[in-house]
């Protein structure tokens, strides 16, 4: 440790034991990003004592946790340090592994330094020259949080990469997964980005942008996933992108449609979070979504504020979502009538799963009166809407999940409504608010109205028996 010039504190506090003493940690197990916990764990297999099945694919995660880096516990100079040790461990490793043996997947998490990142890219494009290497990810984070940030900040951090990209094209044209953080690139940034990445499959831009207020137009023959978090992007256009299944945007700052779909015949699912203010367009999903029939999976989170979506009529809807099959609306207001979900039912005839989360979860929602009416956040209020299929007969709703469920005339109202309307409805899940830690200092201060989730017995045969349920056995509650 003295060679670093950091403390066994500071190293424990980044996330390594005191059985991995080095700064780096070299993981030969395969393993999968968040993965299901229903799916079964393998163990590491050594790649000098691997039996022959394993010997052609040995996983690589050279990966430090950066993400609580420049912060009160880390100085600059320890992110310095930090970056030229694994800048040194990612060289020594993958200068050393037998080039017969297939690297599954290499993913390096390290800040974008001017000589660290180059190094860094360099080892990587070696062994990349010299073995097969299937998946390459690289997570890129800068010396600064976005918070702390100025504009200047953001360019001089785009400049830097710009510099890392021209210094190892080879590295960038081999990776499969790239993560960005906190730049501002000129015009041509992203789709230089796009153009050098050839075999790119996952894209994560994270308060990246051109410019306040600019188009980023995307074509790619590879990508399969695109997120992008708080892209203060007039607009996204995804141009051309024959191969992208997935799209997940988040926080937008325009005052239009964020986002156009071109040309993506295989984008199957779609997730759209973004805190709303009054002053903003109500999205009108048959309009965004006109020229994307595929869609089979849509997460809506409204982050407990305005509802910024328009139901709409199923003449309207039903082309965009005939192949819709799950459905997850997050974060609605709580205490407010979500009877107006039903136009997705109304829209939707191959829905098969629906899960709402009721919630005002107080952490993330201004709370002082002033700021929210300066800041355009709109006052609880019902969703104008009303059925246009009064006689509906929804035949493939199978299941309903309700986050934050409350024995309450609004959502057993709901609950009645969805049953009577999914003729072959098999599974209810009712669960109770969802719990934070960090919102309990808020309560005092706060009106919060205390839970009337059913918790007894006796509490939940009375609930299953005031929705009038066919078969009571149905309903499952969860708290």
């Amino acid at each position: 440790m003295a060679q670093t010039g950091l403390s066994w504190a500071k190293v424990k506090a980044l996330g390594y034991s005191s059985s991995s003493p080095s700064l780096v940690r070299r993981r030969r197990a395969e393993a999968v990003p968040q993965p299901s916990p229903f799916a079964p764990r393998r163990h590491p297999i050594s790649s000098d004592r691997a039996p022959p099945l394993f010997r052609r694919s040995i996983n690589h995660d050279i990966a430090a946790p950066f993400l609580r880096l420049a912060t009160l516990e880390f100085g600059i100079c320890d992110v310095l340090r930090i970056s030229h040790a694994v800048a040194g461990v990612t060289g020594n490793i993958l200068s050393r592994r037998n080039p017969a043996i297939t690297i599954r997947k290499l993913k390096i998490r390290f800040v974008l330094t001017d000589h660290d990142a180059v190094a860094i890219g360099k080892s990587v494009a070696r062994a990349m020259a010299t073995q097969k290497v299937d998946s390459a990810e690289f997570e890129m984070v800068t010396e600064m949080a976005y918070g702390n940030c100025s504009p200047d900040d953001l360019l001089h951090f785009a400049r830097q990469f710009k510099t890392f990209l021209s210094a190892c094209p080879d590295a960038f044209a081999g990776l499969t997964r790239l993560w960005l953080r906190n730049l501002r690139f000129d015009e041509l940034g992203i789709p230089d980005i796009l153009s050098t990445c050839k075999r790119l499959q996952s894209l994560h831009l994270i308060h990246c942008n051109s410019g306040i207020y600019s188009v980023l137009q995307l074509e790619h023959a590879q990508l399969v996933e695109l997120d992008v978090d708080s892209g203060h992007f007039e607009r996204i256009e995804l141009t051309c992108l024959p191969t992208l299944q997935q799209v997940s945007y988040n926080n937008w700052f325009c005052y239009g449609d964020p986002i156009y779909f071109g040309f993506v015949p295989q984008l199957s699912k779609l997730s759209i979070a973004k805190t709303g203010v009054k002053w903003e367009k109500t999205l009108e999903l048959s309009h965004i979504l006109a020229n994307v029939p595929s869609i089979c999976d849509l997460h809506l989170d409204f982050e407990c504020e305005k509802i910024w979506v328009l139901p709409e009529c199923p003449k309207l809807l039903t082309p965009v979502f005939s192949k819709l099959q799950q459905v997850n609306l997050e974060n609605l207001p709580e205490g407010c009538d979500i009877s107006w979900t039903m136009f997705i039912l109304e829209a939707a005839p191959s829905l098969k799963e629906l899960c709402i989360t009721v919630w005002d979860h107080w952490c993330i929602m201004e709370t002082n009166k002033e700021l929210r009416k300066k800041r355009g956040y709109c006052e609880k209020a019902e969703v104008k809407w009303k059925p246009y299929a009064p006689d509906l007969k929804h035949k493939n709703l199978v299941k309903l999940a309700i986050y934050g469920f409350q024995s309450d005339k609004n959502l057993m109202r709901y609950i009645r409504r969805v049953v009577e309307v999914a003729v072959n409805m098999a599974e209810i899940y009712l669960h109770d608010r969802k719990v934070c830690g960090r919102c309990g200092g808020l309560y005092p201060k706060i009106n919060v109205c205390s839970s009337r989730y059913p918790r007894t017995v006796k509490e939940r045969k009375k609930t299953t028996v005031e929705l009038g349920l066919a078969s009571p056995a149905m309903v499952y509650f969860w708290s």
